[in-house]
């Protein structure tokens, strides 16, 4: 890992043509439609659910309330750049701002009590599941009564409502490596800037809830429902990267003695989206000693079971979670450099026989498969059955 990602244009020339070929070829654009996370489906809302804060106070949220998450969520996914991690930061946040209620405040700002809500609150002018301030630029009281507009704007990003200012999440440059309540606090700007982690079990405890998942073991293993992929996608968007580590046997960075290596470094920009290597479940979304934050997911390639495996990911910049169905080329995570790292890259592996079998070579499995067959036009294709999703 001492090569520098700024040196990559020079170096991805070094690299052999037949590995070149494996870049995903699709433009920004294209890229850039594909990134909200199909993981993020909401399912039947319960009529309540309970959960514990992370300073041990009992929450109980009702079918109103949780119907405005799933409005959160639904936004979330249907904004690219977001993915579970930013919904997650936004559920933090209307927790800690609202309790997810849309409020009206009748007192400061008489007009909102016309449109319908959930309750008054009394903050300056504050409105809404967010607390969002007319005053402060973040919409009129119509814009600021309506659920969906304030996800939007919370969201922000060059299609929000109020870009360029207020910032939304989108507008935070690195909020993907934030501990999630500073990124709360990062859009929300409070006087009180360390109380949205305490609701961090609350909203994971919503997005288990309401969001759909694959049938799993109890393990959190899939079953053997995993249909046959419908295109393979190289993990890293087209001429973000640089190989600096291969498979196989290497001196290690931290010893400096002799150790195998089980997979494929790629060097990359910190929060690099990372993409699903083909349609799966999600087996494995957690932390794992020296892989740091991994995903694993479980496909069917050419009718054999192949898991593939994606290391050094921070906490925040793990976007799916067990269980999950993913799309080929789906924003499944962020570069990081967690765990047995020396600099932001990607651990990746391919294990043929799933999740528990050993790692082959990733590179020549690769290009044996012409995964660099995909063009714009299949990215295209494969982000309208997302957004139909």
């Amino acid at each position: 890992m001492k090569k520098v990602v700024l040196a990559a244009a020079a170096l991805v020339a070094m690299l052999p043509m037949s590995l070149l070929g494996v870049g995903l070829l699709m433009s920004p654009a294209a890229f850039a439609a594909c990134l909200s996370s199909t993981s993020l489906i909401v399912g039947p809302i319960p009529d309540s659910l309970t959960a514990t804060t992370r300073a041990g106070a009992t929450v109980t949220l009702d079918r109103q309330q949780l119907t405005r998450a799933a409005t959160i969520i639904t936004v979330g996914a249907q904004t690219e750049g977001v993915g579970r991690a930013g919904v997650l930061v936004a559920l933090m946040a209307a927790l800690t701002e609202s309790r997810l209620r849309m409020l009206a405040n009748p007192s400061a700002v008489p007009e909102s009590a016309d449109y319908p809500n959930d309750g008054t609150g009394s903050d300056h002018d504050s409105l809404g599941l967010f607390q969002m301030r007319p005053s402060a630029g973040w919409g009129t009281v119509a814009d600021l009564m309506n659920a969906e507009y304030q996800t939007r704007a919370f969201y922000g990003g060059p299609k929000g409502p109020n870009y360029p200012s207020p910032r939304g999440l989108l507008g935070i440059p690195g909020w993907q490596s934030f501990d999630p309540g500073e990124a709360a606090q990062a859009v929300e700007v409070s006087a009180y800037p360390d109380r949205y982690q305490n609701y961090q079990p609350v909203a994971e405890a919503i997005l288990t809830a309401l969001t759909r998942r694959a049938e799993t073991t109890a393990g959190g293993t899939p079953l053997d429902d995993v249909p046959e992929t419908t295109a393979l996608v190289f993990p890293l968007p087209n001429g973000t990267w640089v190989n600096t580590s291969d498979y196989g046997w290497r001196e290690d960075p931290f010893t400096g003695e002799r150790a195998f290596h089980s997979g494929t470094d790629w060097a990359a920009a910190d929060g690099t989206p990372i993409l699903a290597l083909a349609d799966g479940v999600v087996s494995y979304a957690a932390f794992s000693s020296g892989y740091g934050g991994l995903i694993i997911i479980e496909h069917t390639i050419g009718g054999e079971r192949i898991a593939s495996a994606y290391a050094h990911m921070w906490e925040s910049g793990i976007l799916v979670s067990v269980g999950d169905r993913v799309a080929a080329g789906q924003h499944i995570g962020n570069v990081g450099s967690s765990g047995k790292s020396t600099g932001a890259h990607l651990h990746f592996e391919i294990r043929p026989g799933g999740s528990n079998s050993s790692a082959v070579d990733a590179e020549p499995w690769l290009a044996a498969r012409g995964v660099q067959n995909l063009d714009a036009a299949s990215t295209a294709a494969l982000c309208s059955v997302e957004g139909a999703a």
